[in-house]
């Protein structure tokens, strides 16, 4: 990078600290290794704001008279995103320097501010796992990927939750200094380059809606009581005293799936569960969640979740050590 770029971070009151913390600290590490960004960070009116955590910041100049002409605007986002979305006159400002930059990007709840602002209309959108469906909602002009850490449409970048904005920056990081400049940085970090995996190993797997149909709800729960037993259509059916065709079409009218996709994604949770607190061989898990062999459980764990459940469990299990967890006793 041989001449220097702007990077302007909004913030406001009940902003998420890391969402602006985590973008600039992967562009301030850029810095200390040859790169030129000009960090800033813009509030209304240049005052300082109050984050999530109570911590207070101070802003490095007004947000109504800062430019990022050819730039780059990061969005970050707030719990309260829906005071944020009726703030127009954030969201002027929003689309003002969204016109000015060379791209514009959002973290976890700051899509709802960018759909607000009519910049995510007609593209495609991540957020936060647990808002995506809300954002789809309210802004059906949004096409909301559940699945990616970033999605990028265009000039627009949008990131999933939290963490995902030093994902997303060190995406815009290796885009303007290259693979290797990007690495190093995420490796200072000691952060993934490319984190392995989706959203979906961190949500919530059975976000089904609650079965109004009394049958319906019978069959779920006796599936998410045993996942390891033998839930073929045919048998439940039998055992619910329907046909088969029935039990099909009342999954897919009222779950919006089929009845082996919801087996799958229970027994899927529940080897989660397993590998997250337990020690058991893979081989064990399988059986117990009803998948059988280690294999079967590696082949839907690695196109679900993107990951291995071996690497599943290394991530997700616990992150007290030996030596620590015995510092107490």
């Amino acid at each position: 990078m041989e001449r220097s770029e702007r990077v302007v971070v909004v913030v406001y009151d009940a902003v998420r600290l890391l969402d602006v913390t985590g973008p600039l600290e992967v562009f301030g590490m850029a810095n200390e290794h040859g790169a030129h960004y000009e960090l800033l960070t813009a509030s209304p009116g240049g005052t300082d704001v109050r984050t999530t955590t109570g911590t207070r910041l101070g802003a490095d100049v007004a947000l109504e008279d800062v430019d990022v002409e050819g730039g780059t605007l990061v969005v970050p986002g707030s719990p309260n995103w829906q005071i944020t979305v009726t703030d127009e006159h954030l969201l002027d400002q929003v689309r003002r320097l969204s016109r000015q930059a060379r791209r514009t990007a959002s973290v976890c709840a700051g899509a709802f501010t960018l759909a607000a602002a009519g910049l995510l209309e007609g593209r495609r959108a991540a957020t936060h796992w647990e808002l995506a469906d809300q954002l789809a909602r309210r802004y059906p002009g949004v096409e909301v990927d559940c699945e990616a850490i970033f999605v990028r449409d265009g000039p627009v970048i949008s990131s999933a939750g939290v963490t995902s904005g030093i994902d997303l920056s060190l995406a815009l990081v290796e885009e303007d200094l290259g693979s290797e400049a990007a690495r190093l940085v995420a490796k200072h970090l000691v952060v993934f380059l490319q984190r392995p995996g989706g959203q979906s190993q961190f949500s919530v797997r059975l976000a089904a809606q609650p079965a109004r149909n009394d049958l319906l709800r019978g069959i779920m729960d006796r599936i998410t009581a045993d996942p390891s037993a033998d839930h073929s259509l045919s048998l439940l059916a039998d055992d619910a005293g329907v046909s088969v065709r029935h039990l099909t079409r009342l999954f897919r009218d009222q779950m919006g799936t089929s009845v082996a996709r919801f087996v799958e994604s229970t027994r899927l949770e529940a080897a989660q569960q397993l590998l997250e607190t337990g020690t058991a061989p893979l081989d064990v898990v399988a059986r117990r969640t009803g998948f059988g062999s280690a294999e079967t459980l590696r082949r839907v764990f690695t196109r679900e979740l993107g990951v291995p459940p071996s690497a599943y469990r290394a991530r997700f299990r616990t992150t007290v050590t030996p030596a620590l967890a015995g510092a107490g006793r």
